[in-house]
This record gives structure tokens, C-alpha cells and sequence, in this order.
């Protein structure tokens, strides 16, 4: 088949390869447009619009897919089929009857579970013990359309979403193309979702990702989880913002009143409504990351220290 490609972040990049790869003829990349990026905000091309120009690939950059001018680009390509992996934008219906076989998304999640912008972090955030990825032939309705294959993957206890994200995006890129395989060879027949077990998984703000020290520590153990690397989980000392990477739990420390910090040697524990975690790196406003015990000597905390 022809395909055009559609993918923005570095995420979509081992899909992108894997379909440069196959036996389909790549024809053109869709990607978002140029953004600013770095301390300069110089306007940048996404991951996946860098990657393409590697491959030789026509790129498009529509500011949104239903420009008519675009749409005209894409029927010039007369691909037969369009995959998807974290484009970024809302598709019209006018875009979607362009190709014969439609859009097909590659979904990190298990459909119908966690439809929406961010399933991995939720499933993290929910504590599942397994996810995966799903590819569906896109449809006007959030992630509803009806789904070709699957793939599962464990969740480990240490996972944070980037962690999931990575080994999602590398299985799922094979599950592509094994997908549209199929369409292509006629073998593969789509089948609506389940009406039953649908969640939803709406982006995660900064406000969300701050994190709540009246919580259980499981609680607080999957927020940061959910929350690394992006948007980042977060707390205040004394006013003053301060970035969470991944903790653990420290069973049996139960004396420690939630928020309350405590310095031993080479660790640092913090309080939850159960038991205590151990902070992994930490980084203050406007310092580097680093070890939560070089911090703490760092800025020398009092005996009374606590996060709000």
C-alpha cells in the first residue's frame, strides 16, 4: 500500500521506522508545525518531522488538518492508508475519506480503557498491572473506532511513564505494521469496541502533578510514577517549588507526619498518610537535579522541614 505517516513527538519515531521499513511505500510524513523550543524558543521540527527529512520523506505541516489546502497535498499523495502515532490533532472527517483504509492509530492502551491523551500515565496513576497498545481505524468519537490488534506489556513496580512509554512505543511500532499488513492482504477485519469498560485519560496538568502528602505512600509512589518525566511532579518547601523524580516506599517508617522530612546520612524520607517514601533526585527552582541527599545538605534543612 501507499501510506503517509502522521506523528509529532519522539515517541512516533520508531513507528515512523518501522514503517519506512516495510514493504508499504512511505510517500509523505504529516506533522505539526514548527515550534519554539529551548532557552531561545527557536521555532523547531518535531522529532518526527526530523526523522523524515533523514528518510528523504515529503513532509507536511499543516496548522491544522482541515485546511483545504493541505487536504489537496494529501490527495496528491492518493495514499490508501494513513497510520497514525501521536499526531496531535483532531482529524475531519473530510481528512479521514481521503485514504481507502482510513487512519489507523497505534493507542498505548488497551481499548476501550483509557481514552484520551494520556493512557499510560493514567494506568500508572490507577496502579493496572498490565497496558498495552491497540491499533483502531480512527472515527469521529474519541479513540472509539473499531480495533484491528493488540499488544500487551507488564507494568513494572518501578515504572514511570516515560519507562512505559519507551517499551510501548518500540512493541507497538512492529504492531503497526503488522496491522497494516493485514489491510493490505485482506486478513485482518476490524471489530467495534466494547461498550462495557470504557475509561477515559484526559491530559495531565501541572496541578495535577503536584503532589498530595495526605495520600497513602502507594498513592504518592504512582503520581510521581505517572508524572515522570512529564509534566513533572512537584511540591513547595517554604514557598518555594520544588521538582520530584521517582520515590520509593520505606516500609514500617509510620512515625513521620505527611509532608514531614526527615535527613539521615545518605537518604531522605518524607511522610505520607502511611508509611514513608525515600526521595530519589530532586530539583529545586532554578538549581540542577540532583541526589535528594546532596540537596539536603544542600539547603541545610531544619529538623522541622516540611513539603505543603
Amino acid at each position: 500500500m501507499k501510506v503517509v505517516f502522521a506523528g509529532t513527538p519522539e515517541v512516533a519515531v520508531p513507528s515512523l521506522d518501522a514503517v519506512a521499513k516495510s514493504g508499504h511505500e512511505l510517500v509523505g510524513v504529516v506533522t505539526r508545525p514548527d515550534a519554539p523550543a529551548g532557552r531561545g524558543r527557536k521555532l523547531t521540527p518535531s522529532p518526527v518531522a526530523l526523522r523524515a527529512e533523514e528518510l528523504g520523506v515529503p513532509v507536511l505541516k499543516p496548522s491544522h488538518p482541515k485546511d483545504p489546502a493541505f487536504q489537496e497535498e494529501l490527495r496528491a499523495l492518493q495514499p490508501d492508508c494513513c497510520p497514525v502515532v501521536a499526531y496531535g490533532a483532531l482529524l475531519p472527517q473530510s481528512a479521514l475519506d481521503i485514504p481507502e483504509h482510513g487512519w489507523i492509530n497505534l493507542h498505548f492502551s488497551l481499548l476501550p480503557a483509557w481514552r484520551g491523551a494520556a493512557p499510560v500515565q493514567h494506568s500508572i496513576w490507577a496502579g493496572d498491572e498490565f497496558t498495552g497498545a491497540t491499533t483502531f481505524r480512527i472515527v469521529q468519537a474519541l479513540d472509539a473506532g473499531p480495533t484491528f490488534g493488540v499488544m500487551t506489556e507488564r507494568i513494572r513496580p518501578t515504572d514511570t511513564a516515560g519507562d512505559l512509554l519507551g517499551r510501548l512505543a518500540e512493541g507497538g511500532s512492529s504492531l503497526l505494521v503488522a496491522t497494516l499488513d493485514g489491510i493490505a492482504d485482506g486478513s485482518l477485519e476490524a471489530r467495534e469496541q466494547p461498550a462495557e469498560g470504557i475509561s477515559l485519560a484526559p491530559k495531565i496538568t501541572v496541578e495535577d502533578a503536584r503532589v498530595d502528602w495526605t495520600e497513602p505512600a502507594v498513592g504518592v509512589d504512582r503520581r510521581i510514577r505517572a508524572c515522570t518525566p512529564g509534566p513533572g511532579a512537584w511540591t513547595t518547601l517554604d514557598g518555594d517549588r520544588v521538582k520530584l523524580g521517582a520515590v520509593s516506599i520505606e516500609e514500617g517508617v509510620e512515625d513521620l507526619a505527611p509532608g514531614a522530612i526527615r535527613v539521615a546520612k545518605n537518604h531522605v524520607l518524607v511522610g505520607t498518610a502511611t508509611t514513608a517514601v525515600r526521595l530519589g533526585e530532586v530539583k529545586a527552582f532554578g538549581k540542577k537535579q540532583m541526589g535528594a541527599a546532596d540537596w539536603a545538605r544542600g539547603v541545610r534543612l531544619p529538623e522541622t522541614a516540611t513539603f505543603e
